[in-house]
């Protein structure tokens, strides 16, 4: 399997992973709420929050969907990569909170890992497909014309 054909695989599960996690803190917040790590549940009427965790994940699962789609494969990369901040920032606001540990690292650590680690496989198969490219657009140049001799 090659080097694009796993990181369309490893995106693809990403995107759906975060889609899901998305709809799931949108229609169902106090059932999504446990997993996180986090130790208490919100007073009051924190699910509203919880619901908007939810749209940003699903938004950010909808950005990967769409340029995986579009084939816009370098841009894909630098945005796992950007991406991986939320689930990093997700664990140390765990941690700060007094939060699983394991949860923190085992999750949220984790999952901020492997969407790192996927953009910067993308990045490298990217930059591989443009240094062949222009590898192969220099073979195809046609040769410089000669100077006329002088008489």
């Amino acid at each position: 399997m090659s080097l694009k054909n796993v990181n369309t695989v490893l995106a693809s599960a990403g995107a759906l992973f975060v889609l899901y996690l998305g709809l799931s803190f949108i229609l169902t917040p106090e059932t999504s709420t446990p997993g996180v790590g986090l130790p208490n549940w919100p007073e009051g009427d924190g699910d509203g929050f919880l619901v908007m965790k939810g749209i940003r994940e699903f938004s950010m699962g909808l950005v990967i969907g769409i340029l995986l789609v579009t084939g816009h494969r370098r841009a894909l990369g630098w945005v796992l990569l950007m991406e991986a901040v939320a689930p990093f920032g997700d664990m140390i606001n765990v941690l700060a909170h007094h939060g699983s540990v394991a949860a923190a690292f085992g999750i949220h650590g984790l999952t901020s890992a492997l969407i790192a680690i996927t953009g910067l496989l993308i990045l490298r198969e990217t930059g591989k497909a443009d240094k062949a490219d222009k590898a192969d657009k220099a073979d195809k140049a046609p040769a410089p014309a000669s100077a006329a001799q002088p008489a």
